[in-house]
């Protein structure tokens, strides 16, 4: 069973996707930012990490960059819904960059969820 690590700190989104994904036959945790996602990895290490890139205290780029300078090499989806003054296209764009397997736009299909997860593992 992969286990899957869901970071976002939209309780409700969150929720959704967790059910989702376990729906897919994957086992989750959670984080609501990039430092709690850091402290689960340590315990727990993830077969695949979901990852929204605007949040609060540490956010999805800085947790990409982070895992990168770990070389950690888990297999990331950036998802974000481009709130604020940046845009989706930058955030998503930046994250393409850093090496992530594959990004999504909020909102997103079932469908595009599992086909990113289906990419990412491969």
């Amino acid at each position: 069973m992969t286990k899957v690590l869901i970071v976002d700190d939209d309780e409700l989104f969150r929720t959704m996707l967790t059910e989702m994904v376990q729906r897919e036959g994957h086992q989750v945790g959670t984080a609501t930012n990039g430092n709690e996602a850091l402290t689960a990895i340590e315990h727990s290490r993830p077969d695949l990490i979901i990852t929204d890139i605007l949040m609060p205290e540490k956010d999805g780029i800085e947790l990409i960059m982070e895992l990168a300078r770990r070389d950690a090499r888990i297999p990331i989806i950036a998802v974000s819904g481009g709130r604020r003054s940046i845009s989706l296209e930058f955030n998503l764009e930046s994250a393409k960059l850093m090496g992530v397997r594959a990004t999504l736009p909020k909102p997103f299909t079932r469908e595009q969820l599992r086909e990113a997860i289906a990419g990412a593992l491969s």
